[in-house]
């Protein structure tokens, strides 16, 4: 088995080779959780790939809300990408420092969201391009800014209101990519909470499920994620939307789902930091009882 899109996720070797090319564009994703009193835009400018730019998901994203980093307008967003450098004309190379498992796979959605598709996953991300001792730098430097210009694709993306009329409905699926004690609610959360537990009828798929390890930070071969969506009880007949804490990890079960040509998974951008913090709406705390490695670990914990 190959993967339906194999060109959306590239490997280090691929872009040392690439990443002084015109067109390419390369984006650090890096995305920490607030409570691990880590800065990742300072980070940034201590090691990064030549010719990156940061892109902050707490900032490139709708300021009016006080859940995490929900999506911006489509103005907000080609606004704030084309300060970046970023054009319709690029392609855009997504990295991160968890392998491409947390904010790349979301920064990833979000330029498919609205309307880029030359965008691209590094495979491994950082861990695997300092492993082959490729060049890094560091600081910031100014770069030109870019004509941008965003569309929209509604289906790729749901609020609260579609995900609770769908617990009448059934008609999509709903998948968890946390983990198995916090979707069971017997873990904490990492953002405040009133309740724990999960979305009724949802089922769940942690994300590093997708993943050969976390020492390697790589995606698994298409054998092996398929067989991961298939033992989770996923059933690409329905349309699929994915869920996390925050909006960030979900995106990886999207993401992870296209590689293998299933492309009608939408993200719930709320995820539990929304649903979790409604008292109005339902929510299920039963399940398999996990086993004792079913948690992950808070730095993955999105």
């Amino acid at each position: 088995m190959e993967f339906a899109h194999p060109e959306a996720l590239v490997s280090a070797d691929w872009l040392a080779e690439h990443y002084q090319d015109p067109d390419i564009r390369i984006v650090d994703a890096t995305h920490h959780l607030p409570i691990s009193e880590r800065d990742a835009k300072e980070e940034f400018g201590f090691r990064h790939i030549p010719g990156a730019v940061f892109f902050d998901v707490d900032d490139i994203c709708n300021q009016e809300t006080d859940l995490p980093h929900m999506i911006p307008s489509p103005e907000s967003f080609a606004e704030r990408v084309g300060r970046l450098g970023i054009g319709n004309e690029h392609r855009v190379v997504v990295y991160d420092t968890a392998g491409g498992f947390l904010a790349a796979a979301r920064v990833w959605w979000m330029f498919r969201l609205y309307g880029h598709v030359k965008v691209m996953v590094l495979d491994g991300g950082l861990p695997q391009w300092g492993r082959r001792r490729l060049p890094v730098e560091k600081g910031r430097k100014r770069v030109k800014g870019a004509k941008f210009k965003a569309g929209f694709n509604p289906a790729m993306v749901r609020d609260i209101t579609q995900v609770q009329a769908n617990l009448d409905s059934g008609a999509e699926l709903v998948v968890d990519a946390r983990s198995p004690r916090r979707f069971l609610g017997q873990d904490w959360e990492p953002r405040k909470c009133k309740r724990l537990g999960h979305i009724p009828g949802s089922v769940n798929l942690p994300f590093p499920e997708l993943m050969v390890s976390r020492k390697d930070y790589l995606y698994r071969s298409p054998d092996e994620m398929a067989d991961a969506f298939a033992k989770a009880g996923i059933d690409f007949s329905k349309t699929v939307v994915a869920t996390c804490g925050s909006g960030l990890t979900a995106a990886v079960l999207a993401f992870g789902a296209y590689l293998l040509g299933h492309e009608n998974v939408a993200v719930y951008d709320g995820s539990w930091a929304e649903w979790g913090n409604r008292e109005d709406l339902p929510y299920d705390r039963s399940g398999p009882h996990p086993g004792e490695d079913g948690g992950i670990t808070p730095a993955a914990a999105e």
